[in-house]
């Protein structure tokens, strides 16, 4: 093993450990939520919930980077941008991703922790406290779950394929709400689903449970994690028309490969419904 895969490797540990802080910290607050408290509230757009746990988690993540990798930057969901500003290091961290899910004690919740090296995702875990799954990625190396590994399905037809999706806060307010997308794949599909997790997602069409996924109003710290981990167990990642991601942009169109110019297609081609 060269030194920069040694380098990588060694990263993934230190993100999977952060990941793994995180979850436990989640666990422990699992069901416990208080509604009639601080415990839960919204961030300023309905429905954009943030509870204690994602502080707690968030703080466990950073105490983890901080003690690790002390001169690197981080992205976080809650703290905002933290650390060294000018490292070619970043890492985008979301402490609890399904954070509605996790209030109401649905099980589709996640913590996902990515690097970026020169703006690149390069590493990648998501945990699952829920199922104790641990997805892995990193560029170069085999993507994992629970440390076996991992690849996308083989599904090459729209017909045969299910597919995941999700619906950004402001889709309330937009006629750019994702509505005209779904019901035109629904259409199209053996069905979609919307999990309410982004780096759930992600981990699903990795590992074959679910052939292709599209969202739009995504934030960094929602899919870099993701990103690694699919693109390593054989998938493909891009902007609806088919070109590079930017991670900016807070779209994603991410498949099995065999399925991506189909759905890149339908994207193109799907006016949005006007807003309700």
């Amino acid at each position: 093993m060269n030194e920069s895969a040694k380098e990588l490797l060694n990263l993934l540990d230190i993100a999977s450990e952060a990941a793994l802080a995180g979850g436990a910290v989640l666990e422990s607050y699992l069901g416990k939520l208080d509604e009639n408290s601080n415990d839960i509230q919204e961030k300023g757009r309905s429905g954009d919930l943030v509870t204690v746990a994602d502080k707690a988690s968030e703080a466990a993540i950073l105490d983890v980077l901080s003690r690790q990798v002390p001169d690197h930057a981080i992205l976080a969901e809650e703290g905002g941008t933290l650390g060294n500003s000018h490292s070619s290091y970043l890492w985008a961290i979301d402490p609890l991703d399904g954070t509605t899910n996790f209030a109401h004690q649905y099980p589709c919740f996640a913590v996902s922790v990515g690097l970026l090296i020169d703006g690149i995702p390069q590493i990648g875990v998501i945990y699952d406290p829920w199922h104790k799954e641990l997805f892995r990625g990193a560029k170069g190396l085999e993507a994992t779950r629970n440390r076996q590994p991992i690849r996308v399905s083989q599904t090459e037809t729209l017909d045969r394929s299910l597919l995941v999706t999700g619906f950004a806060y402001d889709r309330r307010d937009t006629a750019d709400n994702n509505y005209a997308e779904f019901c035109r794949f629904t259409h199209l599909t053996q069905g979609v689903r919307r999990s309410g997790a982004a780096s759930m997602d992600l981990a699903y069409v990795a590992c074959g449970r679910i052939d292709g996924y599209w969202e739009r109003g995504l934030s960094p710290w929602d899919i870099a994690a993701g990103i690694v981990i699919l693109e390593t167990a054989g998938g493909k990642v891009t902007a609806y028309d088919g070109g590079p991601i930017d991670l900016k942009s807070g779209r994603i169109l991410a498949s099995n490969s065999k399925l991506h110019d189909a759905m890149s297609q339908v994207l193109l081609e799907t006016s949005p419904l006007s807003a309700w």
